[in-house]
């Protein structure tokens, strides 16, 4: 039995996870020793990279029920958390603190100053005000569960220092040596595949056309159910935009499987259908009977796009709307609501990797974060198998789940 009876508290991994249950714990339980071991020279690595520097925090979307669907993987579990925690709790959090946030025209939240340096300033700032202890370069070897009831959790780090503590949380998201350490502890962790990725594509219609967007487009992966709707950007390797990651979110594992070699269909006049274009073509048509067909478009795409999908109709994009036949309205109304592109791989999202596994949910209680295997040990983070498209929703799991598992961590057995 140990002598000291402080409340001792251990996280694995600083990041936006590990420092909100951090700074929540200590806040319920000032007296208690709270250390966070980070195995990188840096905490809040992620936090920093987050919307291009600017840090998405969160979303504005307000209701649970709602806000899960946005999960393709974790949407049942979280929305017990979301009710006790949910996104307007994130931003009264931050606004309290000093960092007034800002919900912009597509729901994403940031802060005001568009600058992620304060948000990291901030959490930094409250945990250190909370006497949480931070150690970096601390690389975790192992983890020991007690093996009586008045032992402690013991954790090693690869500098040979054992640590001692009442209750451990992981947050170490997708660690590979952590991972395997929580499977030695008797969970089962779902392969981790990427999400959140962009498509690469060669294909002469969008050849030199980086930079080219399309404000809504529905896009379809041929032979599967899976389809998502939303911004899409050409870019020098292919397609991204908040359409394609979404798609890449839902689509994660069987694409994953299809090792990333596919087809997919775009409707670039979403929310039309093939009928709705069928029939509009031809009113089109006798309205700009005159004017060629390079200069007048019937869905707004920007001029470039439109010029190089009626090129690769063999269709004179200089020739007047007049001279086209039914034949070729109707090869038209065909590209414009299903143009097939074959994607030969993906692309990492900016520094944002996410990944689709971890943990398997049934093995975690929602109502703490704590493990059903091993009493003392909770999860919260991308080291659970929840992942969500883009948008702010990634970080509002983060925040829920260490504000719910850091709550948790205060109370004493």
């Amino acid at each position: 039995m140990f002598k000291d009876q402080t409340h001792k508290i251990l996280i694995i991994g600083g990041g936006a996870a590990g420092f909100f249950a951090a700074i929540a714990c200590a806040g319920q339980n000032p007296e208690a020793d709270i250390l966070i071991l980070e195995r990188g020279k840096d905490v809040l690595a992620k936090v920093k990279v987050s919307g291009g520097g600017r840090c998405n925090v969160t979303n504005g979307c307000f209701d649970p029920r709602e806000l899960v669907k946005n999960y393709p993987r974790g949407s049942k579990a979280l929305l017990g958390p979301f009710n006790r925690f949910c996104t307007g709790d994130t931003m009264d959090w931050f606004d309290k603190r000093g960092v007034p946030l800002k919900i912009e025209d597509d729901g994403r939240v940031f802060p005001v100053s568009d600058n992620s340096q304060s948000i990291i300033d901030c959490l930094w700032g409250e945990a250190q005000k909370a006497g949480v202890r931070i150690f970096r370069n601390q690389r975790v070897v192992q983890i020991y569960p007690p093996e009586e009831q008045n032992q402690r959790w013991k954790v090693m780090t690869g500098t040979g220092v054992a640590h001692f503590a009442d209750k451990v949380l992981v947050a170490a998201g997708s660690s590979k040596s952590v991972w395997e350490m929580i499977e030695h502890l008797g969970h089962t962790l779902v392969p981790p595949v990427p999400s959140l990725f962009t498509f690469n594509v060669k294909d002469p219609r969008i050849t030199d056309l980086p930079g080219v967007s399309v404000p809504q487009a529905q896009v379809r992966i041929q032979g599967t159910k899976f389809q998502a709707e939303g911004p899409l950007l050409i870019t020098h390797w292919g397609f991204s935009g908040p359409g394609i990651l979404r798609l890449s979110a839902w689509a994660a594992r069987e694409l994953h499987d299809l090792e990333y070699q596919f087809q997919i269909l775009i409707n670039w006049a979403y929310p039309l259908q093939l009928q709705e274009l069928q029939d509009r073509l031809p009113a089109f048509k006798e309205e700009n009977a005159r004017k060629p067909i390079f200069k007048n478009n019937p869905t707004g795409m920007p001029q470039r796009l439109w010029r190089r999908l009626v090129e690769q109709l063999a269709i004179d994009p200089e020739q007047p709307w007049g001279n086209l036949g039914k034949k070729a309205l109707n090869q038209l109304a065909n590209e414009l609501f299903s143009a097939s592109f074959s994607v030969k791989g993906k692309s990492a999202f900016k520094d944002e990797f996410v990944t689709a596994g971890g943990i398997e949910l049934k093995e975690v209680d929602f109502k703490t974060f704590e493990s059903r295997i091993h009493k003392g040990l909770y999860f919260a983070g991308e080291v659970l198998d929840i992942d969500a498209i883009t948008g702010g929703f990634n970080f509002q799991a983060a925040w829920t789940g260490g504000w719910i598992a850091g709550h948790a961590l205060a109370e004493k057995e």
